[in-house]
Order: structure tokens, then sequence, then C-alpha cells
């Protein structure tokens, strides 16, 4: 089985998704929605617009280690990445959310 999208609540209540690999390394994760809907949504907007050019940007942090942000077709970011060990794991994760996204399955744990 290839990737998956899980959906979780926060102890605030908030709802979240992450969008991870089959051997459940975390590829993107959302910030917090007040509603399971706008979580589902956010999944939505991930699966279309992964494969979208220019909407998967590259970015690093102050340590050097780079970054993921994908953005909806207003600017928005619905998803980051967690820091990678270097650029090659960068795009591997590239290459899995670009060839994933589109078919991820949904893992609610809301």
């Amino acid at each position: 089985m290839g990737e998956n999208f899980e959906i979780t609540k926060d102890d605030k209540g908030g709802f979240h998704f992450k969008l991870r690999t089959a051997e459940g390394r975390t590829l993107l994760r959302s910030e917090a929605y007040t509603a399971k809907a706008s979580a589902k949504n956010g999944i939505d907007s991930v699966r279309k617009n992964a494969d979208v050019p220019g909407r998967l940007t590259v970015s690093q942090a102050k340590d050097g280690r780079p970054y993921l942000n994908l953005r909806a077709a207003n600017g928005q970011v619905v998803g980051t990445s967690p820091m990678f060990a270097d650029s090659a794991t960068c795009e591997a994760a590239i290459a899995a959310i670009r060839g994933g996204a589109a078919r991820a399955g949904i893992v609610d744990n809301a």
C-alpha cells in the first residue's frame, strides 16, 4: 500500500492531517482546522495541487536543512513537510508527494 492521509484531533480540539508514506514517514502536515470537514477540504487541496508545477516549493531552515511547502491556487500553504536531513531526502519526498497524493487513502483517527 502507498501513501495515506491521516486525520487526527489534538487536545485543543483542532483537526490536522498528515500525508504519510507506507512506512509511516510524514511527507506533509497541515495547520490546525476547527472542523474535520475543513481538514478533509485541505486533503482535497493537496490532492489537486501536489503535481501542479510551482505549487510545491523547497525552502531552507536557518540551519540549512531543506523543507517543503505546498500552496493552493490562492497561494495559501496547505501542507508543510518536516525538515529533511539533505537535498536527496527532500527530492525523494517531492517524488512521493507528486506520485502518491492524488491516490492516497484517508485514515481517520480523529
